[in-house]
C-alpha cells in the first residue's frame, strides 16, 4: 500500500489513497473541486521509500474537497481566585474535510489511486399483495 508524507497548513501528514482527513482550513474553494498538493517530504510503499530535501520535485498528491466546516467548541474559562474576575471564551477552528484520491510519484507515475464507489442503483421491488 503506497503512502505519502504531505504538508499543508503547517502541519505534516502520513496519506494513502481513499483517506479522509481533516485538515487546516483551505480557502476560496467549494465542496467536490480538486486539490493538488505540491509539498511532498516523501513517499512509498512496503519495499522502497523516496525521501525529499525538503520536497521531492514533480511528485504530488490529488484529492477531493468533501467539505468545508467547524470542529467543535472549545471553553477557554480563566479565573483569578479571589479577585471577582473570571473570563469565558469559546473557539470553533475551521477544517477542511479532504479525500485522497491518487498518489503520483516524482516522475509522474501513478503510484496508488482510490477505489471508486459504485452507488447502488434504486431498484424497483414488487409491491407484496395483500391476503385476506
Amino acid at each position: 500500500m503506497s503512502y505519502a508524507v504531505i504538508q499543508t497548513g503547517g502541519k505534516q501528514y502520513k496519506v494513502k489513497s481513499g483517506e479522509i482527513l481533516k485538515i487546516e482550513k483551505l480557502p476560496n474553494l467549494k465542496p467536490d473541486s480538486k486539490i493538488e498538493f505540491k509539498e511532498i517530504l516523501a513517499y512509498g510503499d512496503n519495499k522502497i521509500i523516496e525521501i525529499g530535501a525538503p520536497t521531492i520535485q514533480g511528485a504530488k498528491v490529488e484529492a477531493n474537497l468533501i467539505k468545508n466546516s467547524k470542529n467543535r467548541t472549545i471553553l477557554i474559562f480563566k479565573k483569578r481566585r479571589r479577585q471577582n474576575s473570571r473570563r469565558k471564551n469559546g473557539h470553533r477552528q475551521q477544517y477542511s474535510m479532504i479525500k485522497i484520491n491518487k498518489i503520483f510519484s516524482k516522475d509522474g507515475k501513478l503510484l496508488s489511486e482510490a477505489e471508486k464507489i459504485l452507488k447502488p442503483s434504486k431498484k424497483e421491488v414488487p409491491e407484496k399483495k395483500a391476503s385476506k
